[in-house]
């Protein structure tokens, strides 16, 4: 299981350092895919291969299954971890979703994702005044 957020600096190449709490959940190959709010997804092999089991359920004849099937499938990379726990993000995909040098790491329970620091600040500003009511929305049995 991932939690925990942190803040690291990419290399010059473009290489993620995964936090060592993560590096041996993560394994020594990943994925990485389209997230959420702006973010990149990394997923060990195990639960990539679930999610990928859920995508292909999806009813493609329904426009909004095929989009969102299309966009994520499309983003996929497969990477591997080196000796030093670090992952090569392709320069398309740090363009693609802005992250630049700073970024944040955080641990969304099955799978990390990976923010512009300045992005990920930005959020939770947003989003930390509503996390009460939220809460309250979720069903019962959850909190």
């Amino acid at each position: 299981m991932f939690f925990g957020s942190y803040f690291h600096n990419l290399d010059d190449k473009g290489r993620l350092v995964i936090p060592s709490k993560m590096r041996d959940e993560a394994g020594l190959r990943v994925y990485i895919m389209r997230g959420h709010e702006g973010s990149i997804s990394i997923y060990r092999k195990e639960t990539f291969d679930k999610k990928m089991e859920e995508i292909s359920k999806l009813p493609y004849n329904h426009k909004s299954a095929r989009d969102f099937i299309r966009l994520s499938l499309a983003s996929v990379y497969e990477l591997d971890v080196d000796k030093q726990g670090r992952v090569q993000i392709p320069n398309q995909v740090l363009n693609d979703y802005q992250i630049d040098k700073d970024v944040a790491i955080i641990g969304v329970y099955d799978h990390i994702e990976v923010w512009s620091r300045e992005r990920w600040l930005n959020y939770l500003k947003s989003e930390e005044e509503s996390f009460d009511d939220n809460a309250e929305k979720l069903p019962s049995d959850i909190n």
